[in-house]
């Protein structure tokens, strides 16, 4: 991912994973870069108020660092994960979470395969479009 005067980045991100401990920090910052490395289209922003989403055409993903883990929201319940790295919110009508905790690792390889996923259904409309068949 490039510079600060990349794009893609917003200054919002940045703010909220400064304010992490460090290692929620280092974990943050490499699920940023694994997003990026999805797709080099998806573009940063903060809603509400300080939380980073992730966005291509509708929303990808958000990330939010709690007391002793951080989520990786998934905002489409219907791409598979056929390597079973969502951990949270199976039932969930709108996101599944992957619930990440101090030393534990991801699998970079799986997360990028879901997150292709994930824009691929937003650029053909997006999950709620592609459930009812249209």
């Amino acid at each position: 991912m490039g510079g600060p005067a990349d794009p893609r980045r917003h200054p919002g991100v940045d703010a909220y994973l400064a304010d992490l401990p460090d290692w929620q920090r280092e974990l943050c910052t490499e699920l940023r870069r694994t997003v990026h490395e999805a797709d080099p289209e998806i573009q940063e922003t903060v809603k509400r108020t300080v939380r980073p989403y992730f966005v291509l055409e509708g929303n990808v993903c958000a990330l939010l660092a709690t007391k002793d883990h951080v989520n990786l929201f998934l905002y489409d319940p219907t791409v598979p994960d056929p390597h079973r790295i969502i951990n949270q919110g199976h039932d969930n009508a709108t996101a599944r979470a992957i619930q990440i905790y101090e030393g534990d690792g991801f699998d970079r390889a799986a997360l990028i395969e879901l997150l292709r996923a994930i824009v691929a259904n937003n650029r053909a409309g997006g999950w709620r479009r592609l459930a009812q068949g249209a």
